[in-house]
């Protein structure tokens, strides 16, 4: 039997019409649902960009770095499952009963949409995962399609507890906070491990509105609110009794302060920069990475205090900043770094860092020109005629610095020079050493600020080069070490997103371990000059705040010229505290300001606490360091024929071979201007007689006679 052409017509042409439509409804389907919907694999923790931890070295959270999201992934094992039970019972109470989709909560979304034209959420948890994290936030049909299909992929990929797990992670908490993890530290200060039933049931309310609901909006007490219904649903559901559930309500939560979301904020912006520099800027804000460094919050805490609490004391001299530096020399290792005495002091730029800056160190310094002296064969009893003195420079007019104290010393030695910090022989120590010798020496130690020797000239010693405290600790730090440059290591471990170390610091067991830059009897002297309270007694007197009682403790104090930086730096074999005040727009300090009424208190406090109970470490004095007895008057041998009272002697510390070798000669003929009393200029010979003096030459050539009389002041103008 044939088949009717029209009815085969007919019929071919109803298949083309639906299949045209349904080509039609596809290719609309593939437009407008499935051309830009995102895989469900993009779920998993390493596809989404997390958060970078800051710690201290014992664990203490200083700061979490995010690009937009703060958001921390941790497993399902480290989330309390009283946060997991409070999630489910708000959320989705049958998550573990029902597939992707809760039908019961479908119908109720639709008759929403149907009968009073409004979009109502009815979603499972895998449903607000996948629209949390794949889909945008938009209320529409079609976006409804997406989260359903993708919910179905979801459920096909992963587990439930893959799923919770995801979503515990991933759900916003409110602002910048993602994850339970972030939320905990965000709400609480503590990891999510630690909440207790009424920390978490707060949490756990949050996702449903996270700005209206946070404890932290204009309306905290919805906040309280949301989290009583999350307890009465964990009560109701059996994850709690009735007991539970009250005392939870009842509890006091102790909220982290917003200020307090980030710890030691010059620290970790430092450690963030050194992290961007050497990892790029996407994986420090997006790959997830645990920094712990050797900051030690108890120690950065006491430090921000007493520089907060000693700068409000220093008004009254135009000092309206301060800063502090604390590390081990021994290991590199930063315990403590205030930038500022506010950070979030807008009117003094309490942002900048001042541990980073650039600075003149005034007298500072000076232990490294004299350093440099000691490697070139002088010695702390070298004599120093400290008297009114021009330096020749060519190009400029001469240079004629002055001492702080404004007046003259006559013959003094090297340890007094220092300890007393007196300029004139400073500067003539620079002369005979060379500039370039001592800016070599300064690199070696640490500091790079120094550059070019034409620069600064025999300034260079008093502070006028420009350096920064981290430098100025690590030079210091090799003092403390021997000799031995250890770098400053703020970073001791840093692992990625999946726990694998990416770099970790072993501190050395012992100082040995770093770079010899001076020899160890250089560092043992100067260590010992500056930790002997009596060869700084004629400046600071003999109970100064340079002197830690029942500690030996090497100090240095450098205020500049013009009073625009003050200086306290001083270690032990273990511990280094720089201090440093001033003003931030560089604006001069009152003149009452020096190194023992601005840096050196904060310094002293510092020292004082973090130095109680320690066992007292005093310079180790290497093999090739030798005592003898020097004349304090001249620093040369005493005689031997037993003269009694020709010269007063004390004991003194040389590199073998840089002792004395001339004997002190006593009195001796010289030639004495009749009108001074004074030894005749040269070129002199008239009113001029022979006498019989103390005379000392210093190795810059200069005459001092010891028993003439003398002014102390320089004359006035």
């Amino acid at each position: 039997m044939k088949k009717n052409p029209k009815s085969l017509y007919k019929f071919v042409r109803k298949f083309w019409i639906i299949f045209l439509i349904i080509a039609i409804l596809s290719g609309l389907f593939y437009f407008f649902i499935l051309r830009d919907m995102p895989l469900p694999t993009k779920l998993s923790s390493s596809a989404i960009p997390q958060s970078s931890q800051i710690f201290d070295r014992n664990g203490n959270l200083l700061y979490t770095i995010y690009a937009q999201k703060n958001q921390t992934f941790i497993p399902l094992k480290e989330i309390p499952v009283n946060l997991q039970n409070a999630t489910i019972a708000i959320e989705d109470k049958d998550f573990y009963r029902h597939g992707a989709i809760d039908l019961r909560g479908i119908t109720r979304a639709l008759y929403s949409i149907v009968f009073h034209k409004e979009l109502q959420g009815g979603s499972t948890i895998t449903q607000q995962l996948v629209k949390n994290s794949l889909l945008t936030p938009e209320r529409t049909i079609t976006r409804k399609i997406k989260e359903v299909i993708l919910s179905f992929a979801t459920e096909s990929l992963y587990s439930k507890n893959q799923i919770l797990e995801m979503y515990l992670n991933q759900a916003p908490y409110g602002g910048t906070a993602y994850g339970v993890e972030a939320a905990a530290q965000t709400y609480f200060g503590k990891h999510a491990k630690d909440l207790t039933l009424a920390e978490a049931a707060l949490i756990a309310g949050l996702p449903e509105s996270p700005t209206t609901l946070s404890p932290f909006g204009s309306h905290p007490e919805l906040a309280k609110q949301r989290q009583v219904e999350v307890l009465r649903k964990m009560e109701q559901q059996e994850y709690t009794n009735k007991g539970q559930t009250e005392k939870a309500i009842k509890e006091e939560l102790h909220f982290q302060k917003v200020s307090s979301t980030i710890k030691a904020p010059h620290f970790v912006l430092y450690v963030k920069g050194l992290l961007e520099e050497k990892y790029g800027e996407h994986l420090v804000e997006q790959g997830g990475l645990k920094v712990i460094t050797s900051l030690d919050l108890p120690t950065q805490e006491f430090v921000q205090d007493v520089i907060a609490t000693e700068v409000a004391k220093l008004k009254g001299y135009n000092v309206s900043n301060a800063a502090g530096l604390v590390t081990d020399p021994g290991t590199g290792e930063i315990l403590a770094m205030v930038g500022s005495k506010d950070y979030f002091d807008t009117k003094n730029d309490g942002n900048v860092n001042v541990t980073l800056s650039l600075r003149q160190p005034g007298s500072s310094i000076k232990p490294i020109n004299y350093a440099v002296g000691l490697i070139k064969g002088y010695n702390a009893a070298t004599p120093f005629i400290d008297q009114e003195t021009c330096f020749p420079n060519p190009g400029h007019e001469e240079y004629c610095p002055v001492n702080y104290d404004g007046k003259w010393h006559g013959v003094i030695q090297m340890r007094y020079a220092l300890g007393n910090s007196i300029n004139i022989p400073a500067v003539k120590m620079l002369k005979l050493n060379g500039v370039e010798p001592m800016i070599a020496t300064a690199s070696a130690m640490g500091i790079t600020t120094f550059k070019d020797p034409n620069r600064y000239g025999l300034s260079l010693t008093l502070g006028g080069g420009e350096v920064t405290m981290l430098q100025m600790a690590t030079a210091y730090g090799v003092f403390a070490n021997n000799g031995y440059r250890i770098d400053l290591h703020p970073i001791l471990k840093l692992t990625d997103a999946k726990g694998k170390i990416i770099e970790e610091y072993k501190p050395p067991s012992s100082p040995i371990f770093g770079k010899k830059v001076i020899p160890s009897s250089v560092a043992f002297i100067i260590s010992n000059i500056l930790s002997d309270n009596g060869a700084r007694e004629m400046a600071f007197g003999s109970n100064s705040e340079l002197k830690i009682d029942n500690q030996t403790v090497s100090v240095k104090t450098g205020t500049t010229n013009d009073y625009r930086d003050n200086w306290t730096i001083g270690y032990t074999k273990s511990l280094l505290a720089a201090v440093w005040v001033g003003n931030n727009n560089n604006s001069q300090m009152t003149g009452l300001v020096s190194g023992i009424t601005g840096a050196a208190p904060i310094w002293h406090k510092i020292m004082a606490n973090l130095l109680k109970d320690k066992t007292i470490e005093s310079p180790q004095k290497p093999e090739d360091v030798i005592q003898k007895a020097v004349c304090s008057t001249s620093g040369f041998i005493p005689p031997s024929d037993g003269t009694p009272n020709r010269c007063p002697t004390r004991f003194e510390y040389f590199i073998k071979g840089t002792e004395p070798k001339t004997v002190d000669p006593g009195q001796q003929k010289v030639w004495i201007d009749k009108s001074t009393n004074d030894l005749v200029k040269q070129g002199q010979t008239d009113n001029a007689e022979m006498r019989d003096e103390v005379v000392v030459k210093d190795p810059n050539g200069d005459f001092y006679c010891l028993t003439c009389p003398h002014p102390t002041e320089p004359p006035k103008p």
